[in-house]
C-alpha cells in the first residue's frame, strides 16, 4: 500500500555533497516513523538515520553524526537525506524505510521497518 521512491544519488567526489529524497504515496505517511539505511557490496545493510512521525526526533549512526542530516515534509510526503563531507566509505545504495511510528523497537534495526524504497546509488570517488 505504500510505495517509496528513492532519488538523487549519484556520483561525487570527496568532501561533496548530496541530497536524497524519499518521496511516499498514499495518505498515511505521517503516521510513520522513516529511516535511511544504506548496503554496500558484501556487506549487510547498516543504519544511517532515523526520523520521528513528526520530525521531533531524530538519530544518526555513529559513522555518519554531524556529517548526514535527515528531514522530512509531512505536507508532501517526502523524506530527505542531506549528506555533507562525504567519504568513499559512504558508497552504497541507500534505502529508506518505514517504522510504525506507535510500537516500540530500535530503530537501528532494519527488521523493525515495513515498506522499502528501491534504493539509489550513492558512489563516492576517493
Amino acid at each position: 500500500q505504500v510505495q517509496l521512491i528513492e532519488s538523487g544519488g549519484g556520483l561525487v567526489q570527496t568532501g561533496g555533497s548530496l541530497r536524497l529524497s524519499c518521496a511516499a504515496s498514499g495518505r498515511t505517511f505521517s503516521s510513520y516513523d522513516m529511516g535511511w539505511f544504506r548496503q554496500a557490496p558484501e556487506k549487510e545493510r547498516e543504519f544511517v538515520a532515523f526520523i520521528t512521525r513528526s520530525g521531533g526526533l531524530t538519530r544518526y549512526a555513529d559513522s555518519v553524526k554531524g556529517r548526514f542530516t535527515i528531514s522530512r515534509d509531512n505536507a508532501k510526503n517526502t523524506v530527505n537525506l542531506q549528506m555533507n563531507s562525504l567519504k568513499p566509505e559512504d558508497t552504497a545504495v541507500y534505502y529508506c524505510a518505514t517504522k510504525d511510528g506507535y510500537i516500540r523497537g530500535a530503530y537501528y534495526r532494519a527488521s523493525e521497518y515495513g515498506y522499502w524504497g528501491q534504493g539509489t546509488q550513492v558512489t563516492v570517488s576517493s
